[in-house]
């Protein structure tokens, strides 16, 4: 027995993401994963942690020389981000 009304799976999954309102947490996860596409192996293995709350990037750095790098590069890096998510999803980064 057919339904009259089918759906694809992605039309599902996305529907479930918006019911469940995860979909912001899902980005953030993906903006954390991607760190090390984003900004490179080098700042990357020099950073000891990165988070996201309420569209602020908190990058934890090993590195004052980094940090000194970064404070230059950051309106890049977030522009860089929001344009690999779709998104102005990142409003502020703060380097520490």
């Amino acid at each position: 027995m057919r339904r009259s009304k089918t759906i694809s799976l992605a039309e599902a999954i996305n529907d479930y993401i918006n019911e469940m309102k995860i979909g912001g947490k899902l980005q953030e996860i993906n903006i954390i994963d991607s760190w090390e596409k984003i900004v490179g192996k080098a700042i990357s293995s020099r950073t000891s942690r990165v988070t996201i709350k309420n569209g602020v990037l908190t990058v934890y750095l090993k590195s004052s020389v980094v940090k000194s790098e970064l404070m230059m590069i950051r309106e890049a890096i977030k522009e860089k981000i929001n344009r690999e998510v779709g998104s102005e999803f990142i409003k502020e980064i703060v380097l520490r």
